[in-house]
Order: C-alpha cells, then structure tokens, then sequence
C-alpha cells in the first residue's frame, strides 16, 4: 500500500514515515501532486499552529489537490493535521480550514494546557497527546474520545474517508501502531471492494 505523506514544513515526517514503513506501507514524504494521485491514501501530518500550518499548505498549491482527493481515496490526519480537516479554526486569528469535516477548532478549557502525555481512548488503551486545542463537531463524526480534566476531547473522527487522530499514534507504542494497522487493513478493504 503507497501513501503519500504531505510534506508542506509542519510534521514531524519521519517518525511518520517509521511508523507506517513498520506496518508494512510504502511511503513517499511529498508535496508532488503526481505522487499524491499515485497514492493508495493521503496522510497529513502537522505540530505547530493552525494558522501557520494553513498558510504553509496553501503555499505549496495542493489544497484543491488534497480536498478533490479526500473524496476519492482514504485520508488521515494526525494532530494539528487532524484538526487542519476541519472548517475553521479560532487560533491565533480566526482562520479557513479544508472543510472535509463540519465543526471547527476551539481552545480547550481545563486550566492546565497544553493537554501533554498519556491519556486513554479506546479499550482504555493511552496514546500521547500534545495539544491545547480540540474539535468541535457532531458527535456523529466522533468515534473515541479522551477525559482531560474533565473536558472530552475528540480523539478519533471520521466522515467518509477521512479520518483524524488527534494523538500522535507514531509515538502511541504497540497500541499506536495497533491503530494505524487498522487504518491500513481499512485502506486496504477500500482498494479491494470500494467500501
């Protein structure tokens, strides 16, 4: 399976690279349109800013490229890439996301930010968080979601084909991998049967 992980100077792209090359994918670290339609799946990854982070992907060109791709071929976003997938963020400025979720970004509101280290999700399994800023969205496109104080933060999101982690499953452990082998296994069945 060949994805194509967005290099666009916001991800921490080769522990990225490690881990998928560790479940057996094919990676190209890329922000080439040709390797991106050549592509099973798109994986967007991203530490840093909102606004930043848009600017620097609407510098390299490929936002129409990556919104017409999410809705032919799995996507996943990680961290600040998850919450890219969105609409809008309010960090820093008020600024335009891709829009392939509904829901918007939001400071969180426990009193000790950011929401740093382990923090259990599924099977209450941890994965490490490292993050001030969540997602607002419908429950509906909420598949597992963390306690932080209090506050439930939207770990994992999924609408279509696009999916969004909100930890960093390249440095979740065994369980991280775990995750992103299930998302290869349902790339996978995608390719094979179209669903």
């Amino acid at each position: 399976m060949k994805v194509a992980v967005i290099d666009y100077g916001m991800g921490n792209v080769f522990n990225v690279e490690r881990a998928l090359q560790a479940i057996g994918c094919y990676v190209t670290i890329t922000n080439d349109p040709v390797d991106i339609e050549a592509a099973d799946a798109i994986l967007l990854p991203g530490v840093g800013a909102f606004p930043q982070a848009m600017q620097s992907l609407n510098e390299t060109g490929l936002i129409p490229l990556l919104k017409r791709s999410a809705q032919e071929k799995p996507f996943l976003g990680i961290c600040l890439g998850m919450q890219l997938l969105f609409e809008s963020s309010t960090e820093g400025v008020p600024t335009e996301g891709l829009g392939l979720i509904e829901g918007r970004v939001e400071r969180m509101r426990a009193k000790r930010l950011p929401h740093v280290g382990w923090n259990s999700i599924l099977r209450d399994e941890d994965v490490y968080f490292v993050h001030s800023y969540h997602v607002v969205t419908d429950p509906t496109h909420v598949i597992a979601s963390a306690d932080y104080m209090g506050e439930d933060v939207p770990a994992i999101v999924q609408k279509g084909l696009v999916t969004g982690m909100q930890f960093h499953p390249e440095k979740s452990g065994a369980f991280g991998l775990s995750l992103l082998k299930e998302w290869k296994e349902a790339v996978e069945r995608e390719i094979t049967t179209g669903h």
